[in-house]
């Protein structure tokens, strides 16, 4: 039965092997202590936090997420340690909440490895607090017990680490929040929750259209990651939908409030004892695309988490293993004679026993996650489909845009068959920076500098195109600075099909012209939004959404135009106007730090195969693939004449 602990109500633990469960509701930092008998951490070697997850018998989140997994072994931790506990803190310089008494009360679960609760604890009451201290799991008198602790500090992390004794803590808060902001940057914005007008942001709703009438909430909610119910590291911006005499409307009109139906029952009955059939489709969603949308997320976090589960028992193996040698080796009798020989032939078959039965629930849960990609990669529609999809050759210019758009695949080492689409939302939210720059992947290290950066402005190149594809016609313009003229075989296809909003532009002149008319653009609609006059700007303003594709940053910028695109970078995606960078890091290093918000602000991929990303649950590293064109292939060509065609006849919904 679980104890449902109030601030200071303990518990006690029927086993040492634990997981820690943490909902909050918004993304925050999860870490942990380990103190002495009064609650003393010596060192920063007993802290566990995103830059240092790993400590003896304790492991902890890369990331900053709403949803954590703690793993615990008690069994495992130093014997000086009498004292487990658990950290909340708010990530800082991120944008989000800065107190707890802005978002809803953390819940945080002390379970078994299979799932079953022993104790939770909701934390209320918090308000100017932006980290808390949990809970505690700590040793009496031989036993484990959990004490729900509750206390917050309105100082933050540093003043919570100060308490517990820890020396030079604003330093080490300071750079737990620097690990944080850097893997913020690199993780995958998951699918965003519903809103309560049910709409996402569009920021291509006519100017003044009034907002499309919803439904009110109903039913319940979804219970696979959706679209409604993922967790998310980045809200969705934009002012509310209004009348035609208030705030733009940026509400899509296809979006609803009340909870989307289940999955048809499509699939036949499973036999006993054998997984049902996969099909595509097979989650909740209002429509065929929302609903791929939602099995494709939900694929993405199984494979997640499933991974997780193994390389945790693999490490629990591992840290068995070891502790019945270092017990076996250190009684000196088993020094001598073939005891000793023994002792270490029975642990490293109890390991392998573990990593074997682990293994196996892996690859059964793999099988069938690549069964079911088997029969979602040929249902998906063009937005979501790889270049070499059929469905790009039955290609027409659509008349709304879709919720999302595949930009790569992602895997992981285990299985590196077996791809995950890595779909991002539409409307764009933040911008993506092509890194053209020789990264640490073997693939990069196989590929000369040159290759690296064309292959990095035909992934630009063939994103842009993508976007133009999934647009309706004139709802999405692209401009393109090529201050050297160095992409002009790459940028040949967008060039010659006449889909540009005009011609690259080249030279510092350039450079100033195309940042000065977008950069008035964001101010223009920014005050209209803020002043709820529409109705007042300028007849030539192009309402389509912007992306400006940037060639070898910084070349032709000086300060005034680094600062402009970085003024782009932050407030364009809220009024439609996006960056698609293709940059080497290295060539802006004179800048310093003074670029460091631009790259955290922009998604990075990598034109050749790279294990930068991670996911919005675990924190795994995932391989980062770009979608290849077919070999021989013309099907660019062909949907970009049909883009031009529509615009050139004037062809909007």
């Amino acid at each position: 039965m679980t104890a449902e602990l109030v601030r200071g109500q303990n518990h006690t633990l029927p086993q040492t092997r634990l997981e820690i469960r943490v909902s909050a509701g918004t993304p925050v930092v999860a870490g942990a202590t380990l103190g002495d008998e009064r609650g003393t951490v010596h060192g920063i070697e007993w802290i566990a936090h995103p830059g240092s997850p790993q400590l003896p018998g304790l492991e902890v989140s890369k990331q900053a997420a709403a949803d954590h997994r703690l793993a615990v072994d008690l069994d495992a931790v130093p014997a000086a340690v009498h004292r487990v506990t658990v950290l909340l803190a708010l990530p800082m310089e991120v944008g989000g909440p800065v107190r707890f008494g802005a978002v809803a009360a953390p819940f945080v679960a002390v379970t078994g490895l299979e799932g079953t609760e022993i104790a939770t604890f909701t934390l209320t009451g918090l308000d100017a607090e932006s980290a808390v201290a949990a809970l505690e799991l700590y040793r009496r008198q031989g036993d484990w017990k959990v004490r729900a602790v509750g206390q917050g500090y309105a100082g933050g992390l540093a003043a919570m680490l100060a308490d517990q004794g820890v020396t030079g803590a604003a330093e080490l808060a300071r750079s737990i929040h620097e690990a944080v902001a850097r893997g913020m940057a690199r993780s995958v914005a998951p699918p965003p929750p519903r809103t309560p007008e049910g709409d996402r942001v569009r920021h291509t709703a006519a100017i003044g259209e009034p907002a499309p009438p919803v439904a009110p909430p109903a039913g319940p909610a979804p219970t696979r990651p959706t679209a409604a119910t993922g967790p998310t590291t980045d809200s969705t911006a934009g002012p509310s939908a209004g009348p035609a005499t208030g705030p733009i409307s940026y509400a899509h009109p296809r979006r609803q409030a009340t909870a989307p139906p289940p999955p048809p029952p499509t699939a036949p009955p499973a036999e006993p004892g054998r997984p049902a059939q996969p099909v595509a489709g097979d989650a909740t969603g209002w429509s065929m695309e929302e609903r791929l949308y939602n099995q494709v997320w939900g694929m993405f976090e199984d494979l997640a988490r499933t991974t997780a589960a193994y390389r945790s028992a693999v490490d629990f193996a591992e840290s068995r293993m070891d502790q019945e040698l270092d017990r076996a080796l250190s009684d000196p009798r088993n020094r001598i004679g073939g005891a000793g020989d023994r002792a270490r032939q029975e642990a490293r078959a109890k390991r392998d026993q573990l990593t074997d039965r682990a293994r196996e629930a892996l690859d059964r849960d793999l099988a069938q996650l690549a069964a079911e990609s088997a029969v979602v990669e040929p249902a998906l529609p063009a937005a979501f489909a790889a270049w070499d999809n059929p469905v790009w050759h039955a290609y027409r210019v659509p008349m709304e845009i879709p919720m999302a758009l595949r930009i790569g695949d992602l895997h992981l080492a285990e299985n590196s068959d077996l791809h995950i689409p890595l779909l991002v939302r539409l409307p764009l939210e933040r911008g993506i920076w092509v890194d053209s720059g020789r990264t640490a992947s073997e693939a990069a290290a196989l590929t000369d500098t040159d290759r690296l950066r064309r292959l990095a402005m035909d992934n630009a190149v063939a994103h842009a195109a993508r976007l133009l594809a999934v647009y309706p016609a004139g709802e999405f313009s692209v401009h393109v600075i090529d201050a050297a003229g160095s992409a002009a075989a790459a940028l040949a296809p967008l060039v010659n099909s006449g889909v540009l909003a005009g011609p690259p532009a080249a030279g510092a002149g350039g450079v100033a012209s195309v940042l000065a008319r977008l950069t008035r653009r964001v101010d223009l609609v920014q005050m209209a939004i803020r002043a709820g006059a529409s109705d007042s700007l300028p007849p030539d303003l192009d309402t389509a959404e912007q992306l400006l594709i940037v060639n070898d940053f910084p070349h032709g910028f000086d300060d005034r135009a680094v600062t402009q695109l970085r003024y782009l970078a932050d407030e364009g995606p809220s009024v439609g106007v996006h960056l698609l960078m293709v940059a080497d890091r290295e060539d802006a290093s004179a800048y310093g730090p003074v670029l460091d918000p631009l790259w955290r602000s922009l998604l990075r991929i990598t034109p050749v195969a790279d294990d930068h990303l991670a996911d919005p649950w675990v924190g795994h590293a995932w391989t980062y693939e770009p979608l290849g064109m077919p070999a021989g292939s013309r099907v660019l060509e062909q949907v970009l004449a049909q883009v031009a065609a529509a615009r050139r006849t004037g062809r909007r919904p």
